[in-house]
């Protein structure tokens, strides 16, 4: 029996609200998949105390201050759009998010991620991603080129292949420049 559902997870939470009765089964995720996933949660469980929190997560975005020339107003547009996603990825404001429900959270949230997709709503990654997009341009020329992208994965330490997950979400118009980031 799993340790998430609807009463403590925002994406369980979302898919009971929408009809959509998906359940995590450890058994359809690969290996190699978990073990990229606990790697990624050590990334950002700051204290290794095997819990995330809240707090941990809203680094980030100081992070990103510290790299590029964000705004004030840019740094609040993305601690409050890494909250809300996080908080849909199962970081409970509260009580954080343990280690052991780290590879759940993140499948029910690709299952509500699908599901807000095929039913036309706007996606959480999508969020996130155009919170970042508008620091990232630091040259404001309206797109994301190569050195943008690699100041990103340097702030969040993330796999090339992660990060173009991260932009595939963004809208296409926004992104001039794909062929470069492909």
């Amino acid at each position: 029996m799993s340790g998430l559902n609807e009463t403590n997870n925002e994406s369980y939470r979302y898919l009971r609200s929408v009809g959509n009765n998906w359940q995590f089964d450890v058994e359809d995720v690969h290996p190699k998949m978990i073990s990229r996933l606990y790697k990624r949660f050590d990334t950002f469980d700051l204290d290794c105390d095997g819990k995330m929190e809240m707090d941990e997560i809203l680094y980030w975005p100081d992070r990103m201050r510290q790299l590029v020339n964000a705004t004030d107003e840019q740094v609040e547009k993305m601690r409050n759009a890494c909250y809300k996603f996080f908080l849909n990825k199962g970081v409970d404001p509260v009580n954080g998010l343990v280690r052991e429900n780290w590879v759940e959270s993140n499948r029910v949230f690709a299952e509500a991620e699908r599901e807000r997709e095929r039913r036309g709503e706007p996606s959480m990654i999508g969020l996130l991603s155009d919170a970042y997009y508008d620091v990232l341009d630091d040259d404001g020329d309206g797109t994301v080129d190569v050195d943008e992208l690699k100041t990103m994965m340097k702030a969040f330490d993330v796999p090339q292949e992660a990060a173009y997950t991260f932009f595939e979400k963004l809208t296409q118009t926004r992104v001039a420049n794909w062929s470069d980031l492909s």
